[in-house]
Parts: C-alpha cells; sequence; structure tokens
C-alpha cells in the first residue's frame, strides 16, 4: 500500500510549479486529477517536441495522473469542478493571480463549504503587495531574487540552467500539503496554503543574503566557489574538466603533496590559508591548471581520491542519465505515455516498504469520460458536455 493512497488531489495546473508537487503526491499513491483546457490541455504540453514527440517539461512532470478537461468559464463546467472537490482531500492551483477567485473558487467560500479540504495556491509573487498581479515566470522570479547576480561569470549574469524558482515553490507546496494533512490528522480541519515563488527562491538565497551583512554581496564566479579556493573547475590533458573542492587546510596540505606532488605550495605565503588563496586565485589555478594539463581525467581524479579531496567530474546531461551511481542503485524505471515507454526516474526519497507509482503519463482529456461517470453524469449527458465544448 503506498503512503497517499485514499488521497485525492484536484488540480487546475499549468506549467512546471503546480505540476510538480502533485506529481510527487502521486508517485506515493494519492490520486491526482489534473484538469485541463479542452483540446489543448496545459500549455506545457507544448513546449517542446523532444521527448519523442512530446513536451520534455510535461513528460517530467506528469506521470501517474488522471486528465479531465473542463471549460471552467461556463457553468456545467464549474459544476463538475464543484462536484470534484466536495469529494477532494487537496485543492491545488496555479493559475494567473485572481483567476480562480473569478471562476466563483475563492479560498474563503471553500473553506465554509468544505471544511476539511486543504487549499493551496501558488502564484509569482503572493496575493498581497505592489506586485501580485504581477506576471511571473521562472526566469523572471530568478532575477527579481538576486540569483542572477550571483549565477553565472564575472562579465555575464546566468540564469541557472533548470527552473529553480518553479521548483523551489512545488517542493515548499508539496511539503506544505503534506505539513497540511498532518494538522488535518489532529484537528479535522483543513486549511489554505499560500506558495509566492519569489518567496520560495527567496529561501534558497540565505546563503548570499548573509554574506552582504560582511558588506557586500558574493561576486560572480562561474562554476567556481565565490569565497573558497581551490573550489572549482580544472581542465585536464585529455580535454575534460574535474571540479574538485578543497575545504581546510588538512587537506589543503595533502592536495599539495599528492596530487600536484609540490609540497613546497603549502608553505607558499601566497596559498598558506584560504583567504591567501582566494586572493591570489588566478595564479592558483594557473598552477593546478599546468599540473592537470599533463593528466587525464582518470588519473586526476585517481589522485584526488587518493588524498580524500572531494572532486566530481563535470558530466553531460547524456553522462548523467548514464551514471554508474544511478545505474547501480537502479533508479531508473519506464513509463507509459502516449508515444509509447520512457525513462523515468524514481522519486528521490527511498522509503522502506513502499514502491513509487510509475503510471501513464495522459493524454489530454484521457480520463474524462471515466470521472464523469464516477461523479454520476449519464453517456447523453457527456456527450452533450462534448457538443457544447464544455469538455
Amino acid at each position: 500500500m503506498q503512503p497517499l493512497a485514499g488521497l485525492t488531489v484536484v488540480s487546475l495546473e499549468v506549467a512546471v510549479a503546480a505540476p510538480l508537487a502533485s506529481r510527487h503526491l502521486a508517485d506515493w499513491g494519492a490520486r491526482v486529477i489534473k484538469v485541463e483546457r479542452p483540446s489543448t490541455g496545459d500549455f506545457a504540453r507544448h513546449y517542446d517536441q523532444q521527448a519523442h514527440g512530446l513536451s520534455s517539461h510535461f513528460v517530467w512532470v506528469n506521470r501517474s495522473k488522471e486528465s479531465l478537461t473542463l471549460n471552467l468559464k461556463s457553468e456545467a463546467g464549474r459544476q463538475v469542478l464543484e462536484q470534484l472537490l466536495a469529494r477532494a482531500d487537496v485543492f491545488l492551483h496555479n493559475l494567473a493571480p485572481g483567476a480562480v477567485d473569478r471562476l466563483g473558487f475563492a479560498a474563503e467560500r471553500l473553506c465554509q463549504d468544505y471544511p476539511r479540504l486543504i487549499i493551496c495556491g501558488i502564484s509569482g509573487y503572493g496575493s498581497s503587495g505592489p506586485y501580485r498581479d504581477k506576471k511571473a515566470y521562472d526566469l523572471l522570479i530568478q532575477a527579481e531574487a538576486g540569483v542572477l547576480s550571483v549565477t553565472g561569470t564575472a562579465d555575464t549574469p546566468s540564469k541557472v540552467g533548470i527552473p529553480v524558482a518553479d521548483i523551489a515553490a512545488g517542493m515548499y507546496a508539496y511539503s506544505g500539503i503534506l505539513t497540511a494533512l498532518l494538522a488535518r490528522y489532529q484537528t479535522g480541519q483543513g486549511t489554505v496554503i499560500e506558495i509566492s515563488m519569489l518567496e520560495a527562491l527567496a529561501e534558497w538565497m540565505g546563503f548570499p543574503a548573509y554574506y552582504t551583512l560582511g558588506g557586500e554581496a558574493p561576486h560572480r564566479s562561474g562554476a567556481s566557489h565565490p569565497a573558497i579556493a581551490p573550489y572549482g573547475p580544472f581542465a585536464t590533458g585529455d580535454g575534460h574538466l574535474v571540479l574538485l573542492s578543497v575545504q581546510n587546510e588538512r587537506e589543503w596540505l595533502r592536495f599539495c603533496e599528492l596530487v600536484l606532488t609540490r609540497p613546497s605550495f603549502a608553505t607558499d605565503p601566497r596559498f598558506e590559508n584560504n583567504s591567501q588563496r582566494v586572493a591570489h586565485r588566478p595564479l592558483l589555478e594557473a598552477e593546478i591548471t599546468a599540473v592537470f594539463n599533463q593528466l587525464s581525467r582518470e588519473a586526476v581524479i585517481g589522485r584526488l581520491e587518493q588524498a580524500q579531496i572531494a572532486n566530481a567530474a563535470i558530466n553531460s546531461v547524456q553522462e548523467f542519465i548514464a551514471h554508474p551511481q544511478l545505474a547501480a542503485r537502479q533508479r531508473w524505471r519506464e513509463v507509459g505515455s502516449p508515444v509509447g515507454m520512457l525513462p523515468a526516474l524514481l522519486p528521490p526519497v527511498t522509503m522502506a516498504g513502499a514502491e513509487p507509482v510509475l503510471d501513464p503519463i495522459p493524454q489530454v482529456g484521457q480520463h474524462t469520460d471515466a470521472i464523469l461517470q464516477e461523479l454520476g453524469w449519464e453517456t447523453a449527458e457527456i456527450t452533450a458536455l462534448r457538443n457544447q465544448q464544455v469538455i
């Protein structure tokens, strides 16, 4: 039995943040009913066609869900959603600011009608304040939260290569919903949860924020650490990159002796402590690169392992997919989809005695008829809804 079996989630979700939260609930047995626009569905279905004709974003965050199409601007569509919420445990949404309220499903009303319902809304900036109605997408939130100011090189601010604002909001929504479920177990009452993408990512900016108490913000330093040296990528003689991290003076001594085979570096006044190494970073990195250029990636990693210096290969996406650690731990599975079987990673939580659900990625509206029949709609009524473009 999955831990969340018996839990029903109704989600008005698009893009990444809310779908990621609901997928994690589905991974552990919750029934997730994804409400989509008739015909076109979630617009993230059309971002690209890289996953054998399907959108890579959509495939990532939408397995194990039921797709129900509803035109919520119609009275009949809203009636169906009302029926679903009357039976649901969780109502999750991340539509445009105020959209759910305008449809007649404001949290205040739902709390009165369905006191056990947990209502979770995700927005860009929150339900109050001067930015309340401002459009918000992942990169825009990265910019507003200061992420671009600390990411990239000294000359070029850069976005994080994955949608970190969406992921942060989605994961806080997921943990918030689980917390609310525990509270409901104790009190019998549902609650209202609000997640702001800006506030979620602001939490992740804690280190830069506290760093500024010293009078300046962290400098953009590419893939190197702004406050520790050596800590970053170095080229090897066979054209690869190895990332290494020296965290303390004991490691620095071993690094000089066993990796660089230059023990005198350990007592060089320019490198004798971390502050000096950071101050002389260009010279230090040039010396390390001169040594590594004579070695293969395998040889460099071998020396680092011998010296017990933390290190990592800088892998491509293809190399990550084929990572031997993921293979050894059997983290890859397959899920069904409208285009056949696709690879899927198990969720990152491994829970003894529980097996994650890896059900197919749904087609638009694939489960509409079955869900309506479950709610008591007759075949003729469902046909009428389809003819009226309600579903």
